[in-house]
């Protein structure tokens, strides 16, 4: 059996940082309570904008929450009539004031999540799922991709029994910390059950000079902190 590390965690502070940005000490189970309601009425107010993540960041009297998206047009809306429901919709939900902001993703080839969802989309219209793999990766390839690695495990074509089937392109370092790997995991629903996605995407190594440089800036900011406490 391989030990599988999650892309995401195994790179947490140092090229990646967390989607809830938040401290809380009595009042934890509340606000993730207030997180995960959050999250589902962004994942159901806006299942067809092509929403990569939702990023929550807390302060004393406001949340501010960032949605990342490759149709900002249609989270906006006309005259940003959307985004103002929305804003209401959360500020339901939350009993601090609430900002809403909107990230364009550029290039959604590159976002193994949006990839993930394309494909759980194919498989769901009943299309070969060999032939989504393909493309997906032929696609995201051309968009500047330095590899590329799909796996779908369920009832593939209907058949009895599960399996796993992948394919793959390029090289996923894995166990590097500075490369960019992006990770997405969706579940297509099908008449023959549930058919798991899972995408990485190696979009190329972080440069050391931004991560020098955000440890230099933590280190001051640790200082800064101490000299006040003092």
């Amino acid at each position: 059996m391989g030990h599988k590390v999650h892309p995401y965690g195994f790179r947490l502070g140092t090229t990646r940082t967390w989607t809830a940005k938040w401290y809380a000490d009595k009042e934890y189970t509340d606000l993730l309570k207030e997180d995960l309601a959050i999250r589902r009425l962004m994942e159901k107010r806006l299942a067809n904008a092509s929403v990569s993540g939702v990023e929550i960041e807390r302060g004393i009297n406001h949340v501010t929450v960032t949605v990342h998206t490759a149709k900002p047009g249609i989270v906006i809306g006309k005259g940003g009539a959307n985004v103002e429901m929305l804003r209401q919709q959360v500020g339901a939900l939350s009993q601090r004031k609430v900002k809403l902001e909107i990230k364009e993703i550029r290039q959604p080839e590159l976002d193994a999540t949006l990839v993930a969802a394309n494909i759980a989309q194919q498989l769901s219209r009943r299309i070969a799922y060999k032939k989504a793999l393909k493309q997906a990766i032929q696609r995201s390839m051309k968009a500047g991709a330095k590899g590329v690695k799909i796996a779908i495990a369920g009832r593939l074509g209907g058949s009895e029994m599960g399996r796993r089937e992948w394919d793959k392109e390029g090289r996923i370092p894995l166990g590097t910390l500075r490369a960019d790997i992006s990770y997405g995991q969706i579940h297509a629903h099908t008449t023959y059950g549930r058919i798991g996605v899972k995408v990485w995407i190696y979009r190329g190594d972080i440069p050391v000079e931004r991560t020098v440089a955000r440890d230099v800036a933590a280190a001051n900011a640790a200082a800064a902190a101490s000299g006040q406490g003092g």
